[in-house]
């Protein structure tokens, strides 16, 4: 095609994206439905993922919950069973891809195909660089990232075949900007951003329009993993908003999903500001947390 009506195709496509855009926001977009479709959560004992189980659960689908925590794990199926739900539980260390692999295997036979994956299992550590250790750094990267691969990896294929399906990616308002004493966090979720772009990039090029991907941005969510977190512009949020957000979210395929919705400007600032505004702005955040920092304790 010549490439002046190939600037013309790519300028009317992006003035009708900007028109779609602005209909969408007086327009709801149409919740899809999930009755009966297998969702697999990882992390399902505790905080978002416990809550995400029990949203779905209002929604007639059959769960399969992971997690390493049994007790945990099993509330989460008692509250899912009382809602009518049909579940099934697996106690899976999601830092061990043998666990993932072997678990994926089980799940295919005694339940069947996943089609909404959600990898929500995650870790973090409160400290300095200098202070971590060497296995808390492996353990956050295997947890947080690479067992996205081999879950993704093991339920995928199923997905192509039938080109049905949705990836969900848990991964936080640290994969958008750093945050001094989560460099190991921060890490692992810009990777799972990154994971989720590309990923929905490659099912693109792929054309398996019918595989859909969503990536979820909270800012500090009271799970109680991070102890007295707070911020000046944002709340610390309750994990119950967050996991109707994002159960909402995957409702209608929305690719990104930022709590609060303001986080989807970092970009945006990042991009205009000069460098000495954005560490002014940083320390206006006033970002505070308890963390290790050289072995010691402190709050920062």
């Amino acid at each position: 095609m010549n490439i002046i009506l190939e600037i013309l195709l790519l300028l009317l496509t992006i003035i009708f994206s900007y028109l779609e855009a602005l209909v969408k926001l007086f327009i709801p977009s149409k919740r899809k439905s999930v009755s009966g479709e297998i969702v697999l959560i990882t992390g399902a004992g505790h905080g978002i993922g416990k809550i995400t189980a029990t949203e779905f659960a209002k929604l007639h689908t059959v769960l399969v919950l992971w997690d390493i925590n049994k007790n945990g794990v099993e509330e989460t199926a008692a509250q899912c069973r009382k809602l009518g739900a049909k579940v099934y539980t697996y106690l899976v260390d999601c830092s061990k891809r043998e666990e993932i692999g072997q678990a994926a295997d089980k799940v295919k036979q005694e339940v069947g195909d996943v089609n909404i994956l959600i990898n929500n299992a995650g870790v973090v550590f409160c400290a300095d660089l200098l202070s971590l250790e060497d296995s808390q750094i492996q353990k956050i990267f295997e947890v947080n990232v690479l067992a996205h691969f081999w879950t993704t990896r093991a339920f995928l294929p199923s997905m192509m075949r039938k080109n049905h399906g949705h990836i969900v990616t848990i991964a936080s308002s640290a994969g958008l900007f750093g945050v001094p004493f989560l460099v190991d966090y921060c890490s692992t979720k810009f990777a799972a951003v990154g994971y989720h772009k590309a990923l929905t990039a490659e099912l693109t090029v792929l054309q398996k329009t019918g595989i859909k991907t969503s990536c979820l941005c909270p800012v500090f969510v009271d799970t109680g993993f991070v102890k007295n977190p707070s911020t000046r512009f944002a709340p610390v949020l309750v994990p119950e908003d967050v996991a109707k957000t994002l159960v909402d979210g995957i409702l209608i395929n929305k690719k990104m999903i930022y709590v609060p919705s303001f986080i989807s400007l970092i970009g945006v600032i990042e991009m205009f500001l000069p460098e000495r505004a954005l560490k002014a702005l940083n320390s206006f955040q006033r970002v505070k947390f308890d963390a290790k920092v050289q072995s010691i304790d402190k709050d920062k």
